[in-house]
């Protein structure tokens, strides 16, 4: 037997006698927890008044934490940049030749390309960074607070600012203007609203078809938001019921010890994959868009 194994059936051995011991120490017995609240993890509560109708909370923090994040990296991109390669170009090298090639050269020609990439590299790089600051537990926890020397301090939680519907909103809205606006520029007011009909539809099957295709390219509002929001906001509330929220509302502390390994896995599934791959999609999408926009024909 490998050393791998040995150490794969020890873990799960020590697991499974852990759980032994929960259930001989606190039984199963249901004990109500009404006091617990896992949607004020995600309540926004007004921290200060900002001036005008703005408002400063978690959301905001996120936000700014992650444009923060995307200028110093570019900046700090820019003034590493040498003709022979560090270990830092290297791999801004990969993340540059992803954004440029994969995301925007794919869907658009050279040109526009070239014209765009600055817009869907920073798209990408700020919701992939809003997206995995998401995962780093803060104090952001209103509802929830331990005492520290006397200081009310707000629990520790994982949020994202693209868990609350409205950021991938205003994202999703950018973007629609944006390539809207450049299929005009490319085919002018009526020729764009002509070419939402493929050649050769006339008559009324061609009004049929303009308005289809009128709602669906409204749709993409709803299709850019609401799956960067589901996804991430789904993943959070895994990740909060299976660390050990599911065992708080339902009462049963071994069922904490049960669910927390599928919860380790679920956070590690979510940041290494689900966080980056949202960013991408949300990209990916915009740059189809704004190539379909002036393409001859979509």
């Amino acid at each position: 037997m490998s050393n791998r194994r040995k150490v794969g059936l020890g873990i799960a051995g020590f697991y499974v006698f852990a759980i032994v011991v929960l259930v001989a120490i606190f039984g199963v017995t249901r004990r109500d927890n009404p006091s617990f609240k896992p949607q004020e993890e995600f309540r926004l509560l007004t921290w200060f008044n900002l001036p005008g109708p703005l408002d400063f909370n978690k959301a905001v923090m996120y936000l700014i934490i992650a444009g923060i994040l995307t200028v110093v990296t570019m900046l700090y991109i820019a003034n590493r940049m040498q003709a022979r390669p560090n270990r830092t170009q290297t791999t801004v090298e990969l993340l540059f030749n992803l954004m440029r090639d994969n995301i925007t050269r794919g869907n658009m020609e050279d040109r526009m390309a070239a014209k765009w990439f600055p817009f869907v590299g920073a798209l990408f790089l700020f919701i992939w960074y809003s997206n995995l600051i998401g995962y780093i537990p803060l104090p952001t926890n209103a509802g929830e607070k331990f005492d520290l020397f006397g200081a009310k301090i707000p629990a520790f939680a994982i949020y994202a600012a693209t868990a609350n519907i409205s950021v991938p909103l205003i994202l999703a809205v950018v973007v629609f203007v944006s390539y809207n606006i450049e299929g005009v520029r490319a085919k002018g007011g009526v020729g764009y609203l002509k070419s939402l009909v493929p050649s050769g539809v006339t008559g009324g099957m061609a009004v049929f078809v303009f308005i289809l295709e009128f709602v669906s390219n409204c749709m993409r509002l709803i299709s850019l938001s609401v799956r960067l929001f589901a996804n991430i906001l789904a993943g959070h509330l895994i990740i909060l019921f299976m660390s050990g929220g599911l065992a708080v509302l339902l009462g049963l502390e071994v069922l904490g010890w049960i669910a927390l390994p599928f919860g380790i896995a679920l956070f590690l599934f979510e940041v290494g994959i689900v966080a980056t791959l949202q960013a991408f999609i949300f990209a990916t999408l915009s740059a189809i868009y704004l190539g379909g926009a002036v393409a001859e024909s979509h």
